[in-house]
Order: C-alpha cells, then sequence, then structure tokens
C-alpha cells in the first residue's frame, strides 16, 4: 500500500467492513494474521472493570497480556471457564462479562504474570 494516500477505503457494500492496511476485507485481512498484539512495554498485565457503553452491564477487562491473537483467544476461552461467563477478545483486551476481577487476577497470577488491579 502507498503510504502517501490520505484516505482508503473502509468499508463496501458488496464485502462489508475493509482492513485500511492491506485493503482486503476484514475477514480475510491479510496484516492482522501475520501481526502480535502489542503489549505495554512495562509486563504488567491490568484487570478492570467497566460498564461504559454497555447500558450499565458490567465486563472485567484484561489488557496487557503477551502473545499474539490466537494465543489471547485460548487463554480467553480458558479464563471464560474458570468464570462461568461469556466474554469476547477485541484489539487484545480480553473481556469476560460480569465482576470476576478477584478470580482473574489469581487465575493469571496462577499462569505467571505480574497483575495488577486497575480503575475502581
Amino acid at each position: 500500500m502507498n503510504k502517501n494516500k490520505q484516505s482508503g477505503l473502509v468499508y463496501s457494500s458488496e464485502w462489508g467492513r475493509m482492513c485500511p492496511q492491506c485493503e482486503q476485507p476484514a475477514d480475510r485481512c491479510r496484516c492482522k494474521k501475520s501481526s502480535t498484539v502489542a503489549t505495554p512495554a512495562d509486563g504488567i498485565v491490568r484487570v478492570g472493570r467497566e460498564t461504559k457503553g454497555r447500558k450499565g452491564s458490567g465486563v472485567t477487562l484484561i489488557s496487557g497480556l503477551p502473545g499474539n491473537e490466537e494465543e489471547l483467544k485460548k487463554i480467553a476461552a480458558d479464563l471464560k471457564k474458570k468464570c462461568g461467563a461469556g466474554g469476547a477478545l477485541k484489539d487484545g483486551v480480553i473481556e469476560i462479562q460480569g465482576d470476576h476481577r478477584d478470580r482473574l487476577i489469581a487465575e493469571l497470577q496462577k499462569l505467571g504474570h505480574k497483575v495488577k488491579r486497575c480503575g475502581g
């Protein structure tokens, strides 16, 4: 892709959402499969709770986990099973439905991560 290009195709009525880097449909994006998720430089996993934009329903957010998307999906699935709740992986941040901060902090420490509780 040309670096000087000011704007690119971000949505197509035929394909839906488009990746701005490789200009492919989002489900066939070449660049996200090869890239790893950026982790903070300090190496600390942060666990917090958020209700913003969720109509009052709280979710527990886990950010700062090292690894690529596939590794994070496996970790997310394991943590969701331990909490007995649903969730998702969005932009390298694991979201688990409900307030499970204490349980998640204990599980992540068992996996050998340095964990901090953030937020309220």
